[in-house]
């Protein structure tokens, strides 16, 4: 089901997904509602499913996670119980930060991270190739991330609805 949003949930998401640590006080300044004002509509947005959870956002890279990588994934063939086996596997592995069932050459798409050329090739040789579900993979190292963000443009998109 889709939800509605009004211009204040739009401005109370919206400065939620830059920085999930404000207060209801501060959040209430931006959208001229009281504290509790705030506390109501953020409680109705996480039942209705709108905010799923609040998270922090790591620095991959002060950590030693230099190399982003994109694996695209064909599998040996669509049986319910190979794509199962497979999901399942993707679940496991750390290094995986998004998997993706796609359209395509390829049936899946990964997003991973790990420390470096050794660790890629581990992962790759070690844990991903050795899956019976698949037939083919092809890596991408990222260069260069141009845009990398987790914050859905809501209040530019409902902006540009409008014009």
């Amino acid at each position: 089901m889709i939800i509605t949003l009004d211009d204040k949930d739009r401005i109370l998401l919206d400065q939620l997904q830059g920085n999930a640590r404000l207060t209801s006080s501060e959040l209430g300044k931006q959208i001229d509602l009281s504290t509790s004002g705030v506390q109501k509509r953020l409680r109705k947005l996480e039942e209705n499913g709108v905010v799923e959870k609040y998270a922090t956002i790591i620095n991959r890279k002060r950590l030693g996670y230099d190399l982003l990588v994109f694996v695209q994934v064909t599998l040996a063939g669509h049986m319910p119980e190979l794509v199962a086996a497979f999901d399942t596997a993707m679940q496991e592995m750390p290094e995986i930060l998004e998997c993706h069932r796609v359209t395509g050459n390829a049936d899946y798409l990964l997003k991973i991270v790990v420390r470096d050329h050794e660790h890629l090739d581990h992962f790759l040789m070690q844990r991903l190739l050795p899956l019976p579900s698949i037939d083919r993979v092809s890596s991408n190292l990222v260069l260069k991330a141009v845009k990398e963000t987790t914050n859905i443009g809501l209040v530019e998109a409902e902006n540009n609805n409008h014009q």
